[in-house]
């Protein structure tokens, strides 16, 4: 098995795209083995080349802490589970100051995230204050609902420039969303000027090697410019809450599969929840992240979700021998 790793980082570095069954091959090691501590090792050799040593910071801030009616099975924020008792929508106000301290502490790439049915044309307004107050080199974008080319392009003339969306891990399963509605958004972002953010998410123990490949060729076929993948938290009081979370080395391990799987067309991968053994399999953006979360039964104003900062990612980023993104850049 080490002679066919070695074989397909050679491979992704000469350009050439793994196949399905290479990916099956490298998701099917087992995760708490020395052959997956080698393949990772080959994964983050992929990364420092891909990304050229480069690590990046990707701050996100729930807009809306409030019910919502589409009850995905792993969100906390589902109007069916009864978890949500005090609601809160953030003010202006409140959403400009978190996003100048993420432009002011080297975060590159600011989402705003937001229940499914949230008006775009006040986000886009809100876009608007916010590039009009904060002033800095980062980039602005939305984690939001269902839209369509034209509403894509009228976001990009409103200031945003990206937008993170998937096809989830059990969509049409484990949520009420219809597959090809989630694909339509993503043709219609692919298809106007801004960028794609897709990770392969949120992946449990219930999930299959073929279905983590099949949403990780997804991230290439739409063409993200992040991919990674993120775990399924789990939520007491959500259907799949009774659930246990991935372990760390079974995140980092598909981290590693989905660098080498992404090669040169995807140049930056994120792990989510973060960890060490992440980033040194490959991981080269990690999330830090306030407000409204989908991932707890609270919601923090100003705190940072599970107690991940900026100076935390940013110590294991270096630890790593990373140069990490600076607003002076």
């Amino acid at each position: 098995m080490e002679k066919k790793i070695n074989e397909w980082k050679a491979q992704v570095l000469a350009g050439e795209n793994l196949s399905r069954e290479e990916i099956l091959e490298m998701l099917a090691i087992d995760p708490e083995s020395e052959i997956c501590d080698k393949l990772g090792a080959a994964a983050f050799e992929v990364a420092r080349q891909v990304s050229g040593d480069r690590a990046y910071l990707w701050g996100a801030f729930g807009v809306d802490y409030k019910p919502c009616s589409m009850n995905c099975d792993f969100c906390s924020l589902g109007e069916a589970w009864g978890i949500i008792t005090t609601q809160k929508e953030f003010s202006m106000e409140e959403v400009i100051e978190n996003v100048r301290y993420y432009a002011e502490h080297n975060v590159r790439w600011i989402v705003l995230r937001t229940t499914e049915f949230y008006s775009l044309d006040e986000l886009g307004e809100l876009i608007e204050k916010i590039r009009k107050e904060v002033p800095g080199v980062y980039e602005i974008g939305l984690n939001v609902g269902e839209f369509d080319e034209a509403k894509a392009n009228q976001l990009y003339e409103r200031g945003v420039q990206f937008i993170y969306h998937s096809l989830r891990m059990g969509e049409g399963k484990d949520t009420a969303f219809d597959p090809n509605v989630r694909k339509s958004t993503l043709s219609a972002i692919k298809n106007s000027p801004l960028k794609l953010v897709f990770l392969v998410e949120p992946i449990g123990i219930e999930h299959t090697n073929e279905e983590i490949a099949d949403v990780c060729q997804l991230t290439i076929d739409y063409g993200a410019i992040v991919s990674g993948a993120m775990a399924r938290v789990p939520v007491e009081g959500t259907p799949l809450g009774r659930y246990p979370q991935l372990s760390e080395r079974r995140l980092a391990q598909i981290i590693a599969v989905v660098r080498l799987a992404c090669g040169f067309q995807v140049k930056d991968i994120c792990v989510h929840p973060a960890n060490e053994t992440a980033i040194r399999w490959g991981a080269n953006v990690a999330v830090v992240e306030t407000g409204s979360i989908p991932r707890d039964r609270c919601c923090f104003p100003q705190e940072k979700w599970n107690n991940f900062d900026i100076a935390q990612a940013t110590e294991w980023f270096e630890n790593q021998g990373y140069t990490v993104y600076n607003k002076g850049e």
